[in-house]
């Protein structure tokens, strides 16, 4: 198969969905790999080290696109991209349809086949290709919470470990899966007051076994809107595979909060569950409303490549590898889980969660 690796144009995007050791093994797979010039450079690989892996450099992202087979990114494509997908051609990569319907549009009309990494889903119901993004995004967000607490940054000009005799920042994670638990991680780490709400009690249970210094609280609204005026940070993590996340905080509810508070959005990149959350960017990545200071970069571990490429290239590989080998259709066959990342195919929706958020109609995956 003719494997093609553009250059990740969204703002500040500086992953890429394959490392030169992920290329290697696809070429020793017998596969042929195009990566676009300059493609790594911002995860700390340069061309050479692709090169010397066997790959071809090509100068353009048209380029790419227009020989590939099979597209491996790490975002989902942008508009510039959309006239770039061909009918059959394989996209594999973080799409995120449900809060998107241009995207979802531009697919359908493609022809292409999406494979979202997001919704590859093993029989445990866990998520093999969204925990390594979210493990960094879990921690990521707490270290750009602290900063954005700064008088300097908009905050109030809380430090989070606050000091001998001066009470620390409290946060209030929404969600305990991957993300919560490592935000979580990073905030106790840091000195910080720290709650946790979910609406598993199983889940909630783990976390108070495993962090017996986090409390735990049953996710309701009016457990949220009894935390929110003491509450110095909110982190939302709360996922819903493939669909839109839930509004845990309203804009009514924003009253409730001190001045400079922080809402850091994590799961804005499925619309968010901060009513009042738009996508920002590294470039600009908080805005203001009613006081309330809102972080909701839709790539935050975009900030981090040399990191995240590593985690992401980890998790993918296999899967790639396997769609090289087969060709999707009997990858998918031999592998449920794999099967479940797919979303739209040949101008269908496939995927429950990206039909139902559009009122359109899902096919059968299997026809």
């Amino acid at each position: 198969m003719i494997i093609g690796v553009p250059k990740e144009i969204k703002n500040n995007e500086n992953r890429v969905g394959m490392t030169p050791a992920g290329v290697k093994e696809l070429i020793a797979h017998g596969h042929k790999v195009y990566v676009q010039k300059t493609a790594g450079e911002g995860s700390g690989f340069p061309d050479e080290k692709y090169i010397a892996a066997g790959a071809e450099i090509l100068p353009t992202i048209e380029d790419v696109y227009g020989i590939a087979e099979m597209i491996v990114k790490v975002k989902e494509p942008i508009e510039p991209e959309y006239k770039l997908i061909r009918k059959n051609q394989v996209v594999f990569t973080y799409f995120h349809f449900a809060c998107d319907l241009p995207l979802t549009e531009a697919m359908l009309a493609s022809g292409a086949v999406c494979i979202a990494y997001e919704t590859v889903r093993l029989a445990d119901n866990t998520l093999p290709l969204l925990v390594p993004m979210s493990e960094v995004a879990g921690r990521m967000s707490v270290q750009e919470g602290a900063r954005f607490l700064e008088r300097p940054q908009g905050g109030m000009g809380k430090l989070m470990g606050g000091v001998p005799g001066v009470r620390p920042a409290k946060v209030l994670i929404l969600g305990g899966g991957v993300v919560g638990r490592n935000a979580a991680k990073i905030a106790v780490g840091m000195g910080a007051d720290v709650t946790i709400t979910d609406i598993s009690l199983p889940t909630l249970r783990h976390i108070a076994e495993i962090m017996p210094s986090v409390k735990t609280v049953y996710s309701s609204r009016h457990n949220i809107e009894t935390e929110l005026p003491d509450t110095d940070m909110v982190v939302g993590s709360v996922l819903i595979p493939g669909a839109k996340a839930p509004k845990l905080v309203t804009r009514e509810m924003l009253s409730l909060m001190q001045p400079g508070a922080l809402l850091v959005d994590i799961a804005i990149d499925q619309g968010g569950c901060f009513e009042t959350s738009h996508p920002t960017t590294h470039s600009e990545p908080i805005y203001t409303v009613d006081g309330i200071v809102h972080y909701a970069v839709a790539n935050i571990p975009g900030a981090v490549p040399m990191t995240s490429t590593l985690a992401l290239t980890n998790a993918t590989l296999p899967y790639a590898v396997s769609l090289a080998d087969k060709g999707w259709r009997k990858a998918c066959q031999d592998n449920k889980a794999l099967a479940e990342g797919v979303n739209i195919v040949d101008g269908k929706i496939v995927y429950p969660g990206v039909a139902e958020a559009f009122g359109m109609e899902c096919h059968a995956l299997e026809l």
